[in-house]
């Protein structure tokens, strides 16, 4: 298994070409003040277009302009990404509230990056334990278009079957090689270990979690994006895109760093920076 530079465009897609305040996470979070509307809950590859600012916790981060990798607002101050986007502090920007790609007539707020924290197991060959965190230079400023994810706690189950949802600027089809400039968003299932590992055998490690293989797919751009999950009204993150089928296959499931397994880390580095 080789896992490409995020910035590049690669092979297996290691998927982009492949508590808050000091401490305390918000008590909004996950709940958004325009509400999504998510065909069949549908389909990043044949996905569809998101309502503008129905997930307000989408990042895209940005190199000069290029967006190269998603991630998820957990707090005025802290983003979440995969650790294989390679974000660079003082270089890369979050750009928040961000709905097409294309316009100059959003409100966005470009946020640079004073801090990177990479999981002390990401292990590059394997692609496991694929997270970081990235610090934001200033606050950001919470309204109806960026506010923060909801995070799943670590004794959370979410079982093969239940339906899920993704979003993401990567590619929209397997006949497209560019990025989508509308956000686009798919409903995809996840699925249980053993299936998984029926497609990619020992490849799938405990810091892992399967969604798709039903007609849709995470795929090249959308990686560091957010796999998310509703219970009740609000919707909690669940995977960070991470690494699928280099052809971006809909019948294959892409891959998700496991925020339930790695929660802990998380709530401690965020804690303690």
């Amino acid at each position: 298994m080789e896992l490409p530079h995020c910035k590049d465009m690669s092979i297996l897609w290691a998927l982009s070409c492949f508590l808050l305040l000091g401490g305390t996470y918000s008590k909004e979070c996950g709940v958004p003040k325009i509400p999504p509307v998510v065909k069949d809950y549908n389909r990043i590859i044949n996905g569809e277009e998101a309502v503008p600012h129905s997930w307000p916790w989408q990042v895209s981060l940005q190199d000069f302009g290029f967006h190269f990798c998603g991630g998820s607002l957990l707090n005025e101050n802290w983003i979440i990404t995969a650790a294989h986007c390679g974000v660079i502090v003082g270089n890369d920007v979050a750009v928040l509230g961000e709905q097409n790609r294309s316009s100059n007539e959003e409100d966005v707020q470009v946020i640079g990056i004073v801090k990177v924290v990479t999981h002390p197991d990401w292990h590059p060959p394997t692609i496991n334990n694929d997270l970081a965190l990235a610090k934001l230079a200033s606050p950001a400023k919470l309204n109806a278009h960026v506010s923060p994810v909801c995070l799943a706690a670590s004794e959370d189950v979410f079982p093969g079957g239940q339906k899920c949802v993704t979003t993401g600027w990567g590619r929209p089809s397997t006949s497209s090689n560019a990025g989508a400039i509308i956000l686009q968003q798919v409903a995809l299932p996840i699925v249980g270990e053993t299936e998984c590992k029926t497609r990619w055998g020992d490849d799938i490690k405990d810091a892992m979690i399967c969604a798709g293989g039903a007609g849709a797919s995470s795929c090249h751009g959308d990686s560091g994006g957010p796999l998310v999950c509703q219970k009740g009204e609000p919707w909690y993150l669940v995977g960070v895109v991470s690494w699928g089928s280099g052809a971006c296959d809909v019948k294959s499931p892409a891959v998700y760093a496991r925020v339930t397994y790695l929660r802990n880390w998380i709530d401690q580095t965020i804690a303690s920076n």
